[in-house]
């Protein structure tokens, strides 16, 4: 993360939202991570704001159910808690993990850094603490009122009304407003009530991979402490799946498999066994088993669970709904920006706010959707990339050239050079597109020329910043020229 300071936006809150014709009934369907923090952001503008969430109180219950219990925290989501000004109380909650920690099967280990500048970095971070933290947080405001255990079944958005499920008494109950925003992620209520009503012309698709998730766990060791390096996001990339672990702060870490359910010789459909299991790691990641004695309970314990990518169009209904966070664009998790990304749609809702705010809510979320959308299609297909380069690439003496040379351009030209890592995740300032496609482009002239010999590690380093800055600026050109900008 950046630890350089910048100005805070917190103290910017709105006594009202009568600009918007009296128009501050506003109902949120889903208290995850997205609806409680823009809950906390509309309560501070002074909006009427209604949360109802299908969960338990999170706070009071242990919901994880196998699903990522931390997360990738950076600089595009620190932006958003700036915004609320909590970002000290969410660093709290922080474990910074400078790079990657990577694992051969002989149990070696080389330790890539996420940047050449220090103080960029990511943070591990639980994702039921900062879940909690966001709902306290949006709670204080006597304006915003949180609703637990009330799943919504379907949305009229043409009357602005969603009907919703008691799981307590199981009544059936229907609540108005004056817009409704779903932040329900990928099995949206709302998404489906667009699909299925079919009242105007809605695009939606849904990708999966054909590998699967299971969590595992690495326990702490019998002190408290960490069996194993605690900065760093560790990886086993093994070509065609991967483990991957995350440091929690009780001094254990989240690890997650990720496998095809049916191809290779281990896979999800055939690992049916605790002794075919043991051995699949013992011949897979032998160093990663000697830390988990609890391997074969976590894995018949867990659910493994699918990864999609969801992209859809248009996110809004008239000025009556509107789909924001993963409901609207859910991605695959190799970029470590799905929560990032849902965070960073609260700071673009907000500037698009305070410039619209006067035109109602239909200029409202059809410019948030025009400014947002093809951010999160970069996003989406970037994470895709990803999966690849940290199961394969990531191995590969070429990859692991280039990063020598990445490493080496942020560490002698800070100002003027930012690899495609680096601009995705801790250039917070320029949108998912562009990061994309100026990343793509270095990626692409550093590899070219390794390949050709035009560039070597052993060159010296002002050279080797013309030849990309070059190469990279003429594959942009091509690009422009046909239209793939």
């Amino acid at each position: 993360m950046n630890n350089n300071t910048k100005d805070s936006n917190s103290e910017k809150v709105f006594p009202s939202g009568e600009d918007l014709d009296g128009a501050q009934n506003i109902l949120i369907i889903g208290a995850g991570l997205c609806g409680s923090l823009l809950a906390l952001r509309l309560g501070q503008r002074g909006y009427n704001v209604n949360v109802y969430e299908m969960r338990p109180d999170l706070r009071k219950t242990d919901i994880s159910a196998g699903r990522s219990i931390n997360l990738a925290f950076s600089d595009r989501g620190n932006k958003a808690m700036k915004l609320v000004g909590i970002e000290d109380k969410v660093k709290e909650l922080c474990i910074p993990m400078n790079g990657r920690m990577l694992h051969d099967k002989e149990g070696n280990t080389f330790l890539s850094n996420y940047s050449g500048r220090d103080y960029e970095y990511i943070n591990s971070i639980s994702r039921g603490e900062l879940n909690g933290l966001l709902l306290t947080e949006a709670e204080k405001h006597e304006n915003v009122n949180i609703h637990f255990n009330k799943k919504c079944k379907s949305v009229d958005f043409e009357k602005t009304t969603a009907l919703f499920k008691d799981y307590h008494n199981k009544d059936e109950f229907i609540e108005d407003a004056d817009c409704i925003i779903a932040t329900d992620g990928a099995g949206s209520a709302l998404r489906k009530s667009y699909y299925l009503e079919k009242k105007f012309l809605f695009s939606f698709s849904q990708d999966y991979l054909t590998h699967g998730y299971k969590e595992l766990s690495i326990l702490p060791a019998e002190d408290g402490g960490y069996k194993t390096y605690k900065n760093a996001l560790h990886i086993w990339p093994r070509g065609d799946f991967m483990v991957i672990a995350l440091p929690n702060l009780d001094g254990s870490f989240t690890v997650t498999l990720f496998l095809s359910y049916d191809e290779g010789e281990y896979n999800f459909n055939n690992l049916t066994t605790p002794e075919i299991v043991t051995e699949f790691f013992q011949k897979e990641f032998p160093d990663a088993l000697e830390l988990m004695p609890n391997l074969v309970d976590d894995f018949f314990e867990n659910p493994t669970a699918p990864l999609g990518t969801v992209k859809c169009s248009p996110w809004h209904y008239k000025g009556n709904t509107l789909l924001m966070g993963d409901s609207a664009h859910a991605i695959v998790p190799f970029y470590g920006q799905g929560m990032n990304a849902s965070f960073e749609d609260v700071v673009v809702f907000d500037e698009v706010l305070d410039t619209h705010k006067e035109k109602g809510w239909e200029a409202i979320f059809s410019e948030y959707e025009r400014t947002r959308k093809p951010d999160t299609d970069a996003i989406a297909d970037l994470a895709i990339d990803n999966f690849h380069e940290m199961k394969d690439h990531v191995g590969q003496a070429i990859f692991q050239e280039k990063r020598k040379i990445e490493m080496a351009l942020e560490k002698n030209f800070p100002e003027d050079y930012s690899s495609k890592y680096s601009l995705v995740t801790f250039n917070e300032d320029i949108g998912y597109r562009e990061a994309m496609l100026k990343g793509r482009a270095q990626d692409k002239a550093i590899l070219n020329m390794l390949a050709d010999g035009v560039i070597s590690t052993e060159d010296d380093i002002n050279d080797i910043l013309d030849k990309v800055k070059t190469e990279t600026e003429a594959i942009l050109e091509d690009d422009r020229i046909a239209g793939l900008h």
